[in-house]
């Protein structure tokens, strides 16, 4: 077995291979370094723009076929201000997640001086990333979409158009669960206004034909029923990870865990904030310094 004072050799030895390469990570580094996050994925945008006007043809059906027409003032109040709360949240929680850095490492940081300055202890090692030029922690994995390493990537969701990491994980988890209350709440309104529509004329309960409306019902069913189903599974996979403190792509690959293990609770406040409060359900709040939160950059020894 090599002692510490060679394995710390191969670290410098490391480093000096890193120097070759320092111009080439600087001049990455100033090329990628953006004031907003936003990843340039032309299928993720796609993805987005479709998300976004899917929640703006339910919003359509919701108040143009069912609430408005409806005779009762009672039931269009409380059932619109409810569905709107949420479709709110959820647009809000996904525009989060998609342009919150997930966690990105430093971009062309793998250099000589920067290692130096990390004053990394004998038989510490540290690992580099040659697609991005940067110093790997551990719990990082290389995005192949987002052309960055991120920490504790859990994976790379074409429909917030991001990586889901670290730093945006508590928005994604806010979208999958809104895009279900208000996808299990349009169903319910549906199921509704279908036995009103049979009780009653349906010339009466909506301000469009009786095919129009049976179309724009139908399609608002199919819609929700999919995506209530789709963002529920998504919630409940995210929350067990959060729980497990295991990121999809750990489970997957079967990483072993070098990490220390914490209890639930505080695996959800890691991502969620503390203490716990109203603000953990608000997409507009940043969460706050969690108790056990691993640090930005751990090495492997």
């Amino acid at each position: 077995m090599k002692s510490p004072v060679h394995r710390f050799r191969d670290v410098e030895r490391q480093a000096a291979c890193l120097q070759m390469e320092q111009q080439q990570c600087v001049s990455v580094s100033k090329a990628t370094s953006a004031p907003m996050w936003f990843v340039r994925d032309a299928c993720g945008i796609v993805c987005g723009v479709i998300t976004w006007l899917l929640v703006v043809y339910a919003e359509f059906v919701v108040l143009f076929v069912m609430l408005l027409p409806s005779k009762n003032l009672t039931y269009s109040i409380v059932n619109g201000t409810v569905f709107n709360s949420l479709a709110f949240l959820a647009l809000a929680s996904h525009f989060r997640a998609m342009c919150t850095d997930p966690g990105a490492v430093p971009k062309g940081n793998a250099t000589k001086e920067y290692i130096e300055s990390l004053q990394l202890k004998p038989g510490q090692v540290v690992y580099k990333c040659p697609k991005c030029c940067s110093i790997k922690p551990d719990r990082a994995h290389h995005c192949s979409v987002c052309k960055r390493c991120i920490r504790k990537m859990d994976h790379h969701c074409p429909w917030v158009n991001n990586c889901v990491g670290e730093n945006n994980q508590k928005y994604f988890v806010l979208f999958t669960m809104y895009i279900a209350l208000i996808s299990l709440h349009s169903l319910v309104m549906v199921v509704f206004h279908f036995l009103y529509c049979f009780e009653d004329d349906w010339t009466k309960c909506s301000s469009f034909s009786p095919p129009a409306t049976v179309i724009l019902l139908i399609l608002l069913c199919f819609e929700a029923l999919l995506f209530l189903i789709f963002t529920s599974v998504m919630f409940g996979t995210q929350v067990h990870s959060i729980c497990t403190d295991e990121t999809g792509i750990e489970q997957l690959k079967k990483e072993e865990r070098r990490w220390a293990k914490k209890t639930k609770w505080m695996n959800m406040k890691a991502v969620f904030g503390h203490p716990f409060s109203i603000l953990w359900f608000m997409p507009l709040t940043r969460p706050g310094k969690a108790h056990g939160k691993a640090e930005s950059y751990q090495y492997v020894v």
